[in-house]
């Protein structure tokens, strides 16, 4: 069971982290999934996705994942992030990232994300990351 919906994540990312990319399309147990519609901005020369635009919205969205699982928590920050690039991202699609919560800890959250250009079976990257969860003091 999750403790905040989707639409109370997008709510309270609007209020704390309204320059975030992305759409959150779904949220489960330990897992979320998010979209990003692609954009000239989001481009490399070549028609690619670029990098520092794959790895935001992996961030992103293994954030909404634990937010869905502990609340409403604007200083859970990223600790450790590593990207690993397994093919080209397609310019002319949506990117799709899918996290899953690894382990949940007390005070750290380790998880992954693939991301997809969407209507590929491919991932085109691998993140992994830890985020840190502050006390709740």
């Amino acid at each position: 069971m999750t403790m905040m919906t989707a639409a109370a994540i997008e709510d309270f990312l609007d209020e704390v982290f309204p320059q975030r990319p992305g759409t959150i399309e779904g949220v489960d147990r330990m897992r979320a999934t998010m979209s990003l519609a692609i954009e000239d901005e989001h481009l490399r020369p070549g028609s690619s996705v670029s990098g520092p635009t794959m790895m935001g919205l992996a961030d992103v969205c293994l954030y909404v994942a634990i937010l869905a699982q502990i609340g409403p928590e604007p200083m859970a920050v990223t600790t450790d992030l590593n990207c690993h690039f397994l093919r080209r991202a397609r310019g002319d699609r949506d990117l799709i990232a899918n996290a899953r919560i690894i382990k949940l800890g007390r005070r750290l959250v380790v998880g992954e994300v693939q991301l997809f250009s969407a209507g590929d079976e491919q991932p085109v990257a691998h993140v992994t990351a830890t985020y840190a969860i502050p006390d709740s003091d």
